[in-house]
């Protein structure tokens, strides 16, 4: 079973310790006003000149939200977005679009964006849109924590316990996994009984549940 690919800003084991705020704004005005209240308003914001600064130091960043101008040169809000997302990296970006633009702020949640704000914006549905990011960041963090461990418990199956974990995922009954593996069906149910000793379950449905936190990507049977 693979890892699914690394995400930003969900890497740490622990909580988020401080509610970072990356501004990326080609205005200097606005990272100013913005950097002033943000301060006042509990958080730590870091000020980025362009996407482009942002995207150069992504990969080296803490855990935060990003509040993102839609409109900015070279590289645009949206770009910016659709970038982060090639790059599997995930955090919250709340996309910050001139009075009358919903049809860009529309986009811009379909490609990830947790929400948009048209400036000028209220103080209050800043903080209240940011710490709907930071609540989604802190969730995502224990979810990859609960992920890395049942990925650190299908580690200890053998190669064949996998084979059988994985088909049993897939919604396959033990004479089917048993036609698919080569095997009798007593030899399956045998590695199965193992493979509950070794994940520290006893029952199917608590190891196939093991098997869908460590990797998301599977789909329960029907």
């Amino acid at each position: 079973m693979d890892q699914s690919p690394p995400a930003f800003g969900i890497g740490s084991e622990e909580n988020i310790p401080e509610k970072i705020v990356y501004v990326v704004d080609d205005e200097s005005e606005v990272r100013r006003s913005l950097g002033f209240f943000l301060k006042t308003a509990g958080f730590m914001p870091r000020p980025f000149l362009s996407g482009q600064d942002f995207l150069t130091e992504a990969n080296e960043l803490a855990p935060g939200c990003a509040l993102v101008d839609v409109r900015m040169p070279e590289i645009s809000g949206l770009e910016l977005i659709e970038e982060l997302a090639r790059r599997h990296f995930r955090l919250p970006l709340i996309v910050m679009t001139a009075h009358g633009d919903i049809a860009t702020a529309v986009r811009a949640m379909k490609l990830g964006a947790i929400d948009f704000l048209e400036k000028p914006f209220e103080e209050g549905v800043l903080v209240e849109a940011l710490n709907r990011g930071f609540d989604t960041l802190t969730k995502d963090a224990q979810a990859e924590r609960d992920r890395r461990g049942a990925m650190q418990r299908l580690e200890a199956l053998t190669p064949r316990e996998r084979d059988v974990l994985t088909l049993l995922a897939d919604g396959k009954s033990n004479k089917e996994v048993a036609i698919a593996l080569d095997l009798s069906v007593r030899t399956v149910e045998m590695h199965r009984a193992t493979m509950f000793d070794r994940l520290g379950v006893r029952t199917l449905p608590e190891a196939l549940k093991l098997a869908f936190r460590a990797r998301p990507d599977l789909v329960l049977p029907t």
